[in-house]
């Protein structure tokens, strides 16, 4: 699989309602290069992608099991443990849940990430016009 780097912000809770609010009204246009997966904290950034995560994202690269069954067999993870950590790498947009002949295949969808985040994001300006 080819390498697909993808950007990470953190934003708080009510500056993203805020951002999505102006782009949905247009008043503000994302711009190339901004992140395309939010988190509200380095703590939700991180619950997601730990170590142990990371290492279940190998797998499924390198394995490409054909259902989650399968990927628990490969990993020793629960069923309930892969399901919980791969809806909620689904919500950031990390991997895809294909359904597919009544299972689910899970599906890499960012191999890397580059994170932004300090006291100055991006966005600042265009939540101050929301205000």
């Amino acid at each position: 699989m080819n390498k697909r780097v993808v950007s990470v912000g953190i934003i708080s809770y009510e500056d993203y309602k805020q951002r999505t609010m102006a782009i949905a009204q247009g008043t503000y246009r994302p711009k190339p290069g901004e992140p395309k997966i939010w988190f509200e904290s380095l703590e939700a950034m991180v619950k997601a992608l730990n170590s142990k995560n990371q290492q279940l994202l190998r797998t499924i690269l390198e394995q490409q099991p054909e259902s989650i069954q399968v990927l628990e067999k490969l990993t020793g993870r629960s069923r309930h443990n892969l399901s919980e950590t791969l809806h909620l790498m689904e919500r950031y947009g990390i991997v895809e849940l294909e359904k597919h002949n009544g299972s689910v295949k899970p599906i890499v969808k960012a191999t890397d990430f580059r994170v932004e985040f300090g006291l100055h994001h991006p966005f600042e300006h265009a939540v101050s016009y929301l205000k």
